[in-house]
């Protein structure tokens, strides 16, 4: 008595592919900016007692140029209130955080409009800064 034999197919296991995919999304996602501003140059003003804060909604930069962006896109101070309007939305009091980078060596007439323009479109201002360096002792 002769009994057939069963072929054997060789498929790719696929039951575990969502999962790899997902966690692939997380990776990616965790690893992504929500907004490069690696290009502007600038630096902080320093300060001896500095807080953390709480994570913002949107960035203002005034860079060395003295020019002005919006997370990381360049903007006039006159289209900064309608822009940060629709960024901020209708989010509730005190998650309407915007940080604001000042270049150090930036002249009130350069950020005064751009603090004047937060205020104006509901924004909480939060001003970075770094913390002082303390003298090396001997």
């Amino acid at each position: 008595m002769k009994l057939p034999r069963k072929k054997l197919t060789a498929s790719v296991p696929t039951f575990a592919m969502g999962d790899i995919a997902f966690l692939l999304l997380i990776f990616f996602v965790i690893l992504a900016r929500a907004q490069d501003d690696s290009h502007i140059q600038w630096q902080p003003a320093r300060l001896k007692d500095v807080t953390m804060a709480a994570a913002p909604r949107a960035s203002v930069t005034i860079d060395t140029g003295y020019k002005t962006y919006l997370d990381g896109k360049e903007t006039s101070p006159a289209e900064l209130a309608a822009a940060l309007s629709k960024i901020l939305g209708d989010a509730p009091a005190g998650q309407r955080n915007v940080f604001l980078k000042v270049h150090r060596e930036a002249r009130a007439s350069h950020f005064e409009p751009v603090i004047a323009a937060i205020s104006e479109a509901g924004g909480d201002l939060i001003h970075i800064l770094e913390p002082e360096e303390k003298p090396a002792t001997p």
